[in-house]
């Protein structure tokens, strides 16, 4: 059995030579299904190259890096986790605010980030450590 980690979820599934596993199965990791066009997702689908697929098999390591997510997997390859494609990750940061805080500006008077909201900000943080 090798372990899956995405983004939401934790998964045992059997699989071969890496991350080669069922149709059935990388739709349970993944989210996607595969069909003739490649694998689908609502009105989505992703081509594949002919050697991402065997029969009723899937690579989906090959797949996961084709949606620009990263894949890592310890070294005895019995772990993989599936990370989150840059589009996903962008696209949730898009819509978090930074916590308020208050720190005094160069001339000693308290600013707070909510005072500028709606306007460009650059911040520039330092650490010793």
């Amino acid at each position: 059995m090798t372990r899956i980690l995405t983004p939401t979820d934790e998964v045992d599934i059997k699989t071969h030579d890496g991350l080669w596993m069922s149709a059935v199965d990388a739709e349970r990791v993944t989210g996607w299904t595969l069909k003739p066009e490649g694998m689908c997702r609502a009105e989505s689908c992703v081509p594949l190259p002919a050697d991402a697929v065997k029969g009723k098999d899937v690579n989906v390591e090959a797949f996961w890096k084709k949606l620009g997510g990263p894949v890592v997997a310890n070294d005895a390859r019995d772990v993989f986790a599936l990370g989150a494609p840059a589009d996903e990750r962008n696209a949730a940061l898009e819509g978090l605010a930074a916590p308020d805080f208050t720190l005094p500006d160069i001339d000693g008077v308290p600013r707070s980030l909510s005072q500028l909201r709606g306007k460009k900000v650059f911040l520039a943080t330092w650490a010793s450590w």
